[in-house]
């Protein structure tokens, strides 16, 4: 049984007409003719009752149009969402996203994506790091993914989305907090709040490296798994920490922010990353939502470029 002959078989039976039913479908009489007598030879059954004047269904033909109909329902279905796939508006995006730094960017390229192709499902995936979320990518296993800058995977396309400013949090009620900027040097003999060293956060890496430029290794008094736990340590007294101008809403309660004087990197590039090779129409969708929802910042604004982090896009 080939479709082309239920298409046949249906359109006979709605016009009781061979040459209107030849019409409809865009096919002269005798291969219509011909798909008819296909389709009761594979089903043994006759289907019509013909004569010079009329065509009429016999029982076995009304009995079957019901399911042929369905059939070609569900197929046409079928094609409107393949269609829908290869244009990108059906589909799904995992989307790989680092906890308090993603607050504000996340809800935006979501909103945006969702508004403009409802048809395309988000798959939300937190990483607590931006190394675990980078593999992913990688590895197939995510499509999309806030990260930072420098993204070390040729393979990989980015854009960034956002400059973050790098800032020192004090426990409220610190001496230091009296001053309206920090100088690094100055944070020599105090305890340090950290991420984990051996996790991949470029976050806590940065930090080592500035505190070592300004001549001194942080010493560590406590370890924390993300962001938020340790900015709740900071204003619970446990040290200081060096931490990103976006997440400060996080934490607003016992905690002091203060720009770092002289601070080398002032800045990190936020981004989102995605494998160029990706074929994913519904990705470029999203991509496309991105543009508009996180435009690319002037970089020209900031003291340091691109080249300044060993970094390119191209």
């Amino acid at each position: 049984m080939e479709l082309r002959d239920l298409e046949a078989f249906v359109a006979v039976a709605e016009e009781l007409h061979f040459g209107r039913a030849a019409e409809r479908l865009h096919i002269s009489q005798p291969p219509l003719s011909t798909r008819i007598r296909n389709l009761e030879r594979d089903l043994h059954l006759q289907l019509f009752e013909r004569s010079t004047r009329s065509v009429v269904l016999t029982d076995a033909g009304a009995r079957l149009l019901g399911p042929a109909r369905r059939v070609l329902n569900d197929v046409g279905s079928a094609r409107a969402v393949a269609a829908a796939i290869a244009s990108g508006e059906q589909g799904r995006v995992r989307i790989g996203f680092a906890g308090a730094s993603s607050q504000r960017a996340l809800p935006l390229l979501t909103r945006a994506a969702r508004s403009a192709h409802p048809g395309v499902e988000l798959v939300l995936q937190s990483q607590t790091y931006v190394y675990t979320a980078l593999e992913r990518l990688v590895n197939g296993s995510l499509d999309l993914a806030f990260a930072r800058l420098p993204i070390p995977h040729p393979e990989l396309a980015w854009r960034v989305v956002e400059v973050e400013d790098l800032v020192c949090a004090l426990p409220a009620g610190h001496p230091l907090a009296s001053s309206p900027r920090i100088r690094l040097g100055d944070l020599h003999q105090e305890d340090f709040v950290s991420l984990p060293d051996d996790q991949g956060s470029i976050l806590q890496s940065t930090m080592e490296a500035m505190c070592v430029t300004a001549g001194f290794r942080p010493r560590v008094a406590q370890v924390a798994p993300d962001s938020s736990t340790v900015l709740a340590l900071v204003a619970a007294g446990a040290g200081v920490t060096i931490t990103l101008s976006s997440v400060r809403p996080v934490q607003t309660v016992g905690i002091e922010y203060r720009p770092i004087e002289g601070a080398r990197p002032a800045h990190m590039f936020a981004a989102l990353a995605w494998r160029r090779d990706d074929p994913s129409r519904a990705l470029a969708k999203v991509l496309e939502a991105s543009e508009r929802a996180l435009p690319t910042p002037d970089l020209s604004a900031f003291d340091i470029s691109l080249a300044d982090i060993g970094i390119s896009r191209s």
